[in-house]
C-alpha cells in the first residue's frame, strides 16, 4: 500500500476534478471545432477570415500565455459589463465572478477548439462530395444530411486527430492549477509541501495522468472500430 500520509482523499478529489475539467473542455472544444470548421469551409469570406484569424492566433501563442490572458480578460470583461448594467439601473447591484473551474473549462475549450477546427476541416474535406449531393437530391434536409451521412464518415477520418487532441487536453489541465484550481497537480503540490516528499507526490500525479491516458486509448480504440464498421481494409 502506498503511504499517502493522509492526503489520499485530496489526491482522489483532485483526480475527479481533472477528469471533469478534461471532459467538459473536450465538449466545448468539440462544439467550437465544428463551428470553426464549418466557418472555414463556408462560402462567406467574412466567416472564413474570422475562423482563419482565430486558428492562427491560438495555434501561434503558447497555451500558458493564452490561459492567463483569457482567464484575466474574461473576469475584466465581466466586471466591465456588470458595471455598465449597474450604472444603467442604479437599483441593481449585479456582479458575476468566474470560479477557477468554469474559467478553466472556457479557456481550454477556446484554446483547443482551434486545433479541433483544423481536425474537423480536414475530415469534412475527406468525405466524398458525391454522397452529400446524392443525399440532397433525395430531398434530405441539411441537418439530416449532417447526422446521417456527413458526421459518421467525418468522424472516421477525424478520430486520429481527435485522439491526439484529447490526450493534449487531458495533460493541459495541469496548467489550470496556476489559476487556483484544486486539481491533481495542486493536490500533489500541497501534499508534497506538507510532507517534504514533493518528488513522491508529483510521481503519483504523473501515474494518475498515465492511467487516464491509457484508459482513454482503450475508449478511442473502441470508437475507431465503431466508425470503421462497413469499411473494407486494404489488403497488403
Amino acid at each position: 500500500m502506498l503511504n499517502l500520509a493522509g492526503y489520499g482523499p485530496q489526491i482522489f478529489q483532485g483526480t475527479i476534478v481533472t477528469v471533469e475539467l478534461s471532459l467538459l473542455s473536450l465538449v466545448v472544444s468539440f462544439i467550437i471545432g465544428l463551428l470553426g470548421a464549418s466557418a472555414k469551409l463556408s462560402k462567406s469570406r467574412f466567416l472564413r477570415g474570422l475562423a482563419t484569424v482565430y486558428t492562427t492566433i491560438i495555434r501561434g501563442v503558447p497555451d500558458l500565455v493564452l490561459m492567463l490572458l483569457i482567464f484575466y480578460s474574461l473576469q475584466i470583461w465581466l466586471n466591465d459589463a456588470t458595471d455598465y448594467l449597474n450604472s444603467i439601473q442604479n437599483s441593481i447591484d449585479f456582479e458575476v465572478s468566474l470560479d477557477p473551474f468554469t474559467s478553466g473549462v472556457i479557456t481550454l475549450g477556446f484554446i483547443y477548439g482551434a486545433y479541433f477546427t483544423e481536425t474537423f476541416r480536414g475530415a469534412f474535406m475527406a468525405v466524398p462530395r458525391g454522397q452529400l449531393e446524392a443525399a440532397r437530391a433525395f430531398g434530405m434536409k441539411p441537418l439530416l444530411v449532417f447526422r446521417r451521412i456527413l458526421f459518421p464518415q467525418m468522424m472516421r477520418y477525424a478520430l486520429p486527430g481527435l485522439a491526439n487532441n484529447w490526450q493534449v487536453i487531458l495533460k493541459a489541465t495541469a496548467l489550470v492549477s496556476l489559476i487556483g484550481l484544486s486539481d491533481i497537480i495542486k493536490a500533489a503540490q500541497y501534499a508534497g509541501e506538507g510532507t517534504f516528499r514533493t518528488f513522491f507526490f508529483m510521481s503519483i500525479a504523473g501515474l494518475v495522468y498515465l492511467f487516464l491516458t491509457t484508459i482513454s486509448n482503450g475508449v478511442l480504440l473502441l470508437l475507431e472500430r465503431k466508425y470503421a464498421v462497413g469499411v473494407r481494409k486494404a489488403v497488403l
